[in-house]
């Protein structure tokens, strides 16, 4: 499968983006992530999703160097920490993350969490939004906001998100999120796309699906976020599960095949909630 046979979606601000990337959330610095980027690339991902909290970020921009392929081929998203809201500590922060990535420009900026008790959310989207008016990032966008942080966001915002990216599977599919970020032009970002409790994976429906096309339950699920209309992330450090991951472009599930999936929504969410998750 070659990377040319991936979709891309086009960001509110013109930007495009390949629907399928690989995240390295847990993925240790060093040789580890710096395989399983490589494996990425080779297999044909564009996107690579990192954070500054997972501490890889130097081991991501190692690998994409050490590939061979122009920058300009390879969409690169990192996102600002929680302990970095205040509009003074946004920037440095910024500028910590792509000193270790060593690549130049980022592609994608995100605000990682909301902390909607501290409040300062909209104090870091300033700092984003200065960042990307200087063009020192292409997009910038969001991370695990419900739409009352949204809606707390835009009231003051210059520049609409142009990316949510938030914990989406088909056991937590957060339709009142995604309804408000359609009506707003900002796409969705799925990442645990396979829920990492394994529940989805060996859900009746999935594992009928998957006997049904010959493929696994991990693709038929990757294919539900494709066809949704979501980027989506898995994360993997083995290069044959991320080959497997990327095999999604083969096939299509059905109408009713894809209404099946939604009906397995539950609510079941294995992250941190936004409304509450405060850590720093």
């Amino acid at each position: 499968m070659s990377q040319s046979a991936v979709p891309d979606i086009t960001l509110n601000n013109g930007v495009t983006i390949p629907q399928i990337g690989l995240g390295v959330f847990q993925t240790p610095e060093g040789a580890e992530v710096q395989e399983a980027v490589r494996a990425a690339l080779e297999t044909g991902y564009r996107l690579i999703d990192t954070a500054a909290i997972y501490g890889n970020e130097e081991g991501v921009g190692k690998a994409v160097k050490a590939s061979g392929l122009p920058r300009e081929e390879i969409f690169i998203t990192t996102k600002l920490w929680n302990a970095n809201h205040a509009y003074e500590a946004a920037l440095p922060a910024f500028e910590e993350s792509l000193k270790k990535l060593d690549c130049g420009y980022i592609d994608l900026y995100l605000i990682h969490w909301p902390l909607p008790m501290e409040g300062k959310y909209t104090e870091a989207w300033r700092a984003l939004e200065k960042l990307y008016n200087d063009k020192r990032v292409r997009a910038i966008g969001i991370s695990n906001f419900k739409p009352p942080h949204m809606e707390e966001l835009l009231k003051g915002a210059e520049v609409v998100p142009t990316v949510n990216q938030i914990e989406l599977h088909p056991m937590l599919q957060q339709k009142e999120t995604c309804d408000y970020c359609a009506e707003h032009d900002i796409e969705i970002e799925s990442y645990s796309p396979l829920m990492r409790a394994g529940e989805a994976l060996e859900h009746p429906t999935i594992t009928q699906l998957a006997q049904q096309h010959g493929k696994t339950p991990a693709q038929v699920i990757l294919r539900w976020h494709i066809q949704s209309g979501f980027i989506v992330i898995p994360k993997s450090v083995r290069a044959e599960r991320i080959r497997e991951n990327f095999e999604i472009f083969d096939f299509e599930l059905s109408d009713s095949e894809m209404q099946a999936i939604e009906g397995m929504d539950a609510g079941r969410r294995i992250g941190a909630d936004p409304d509450t998750a405060a850590f720093k």
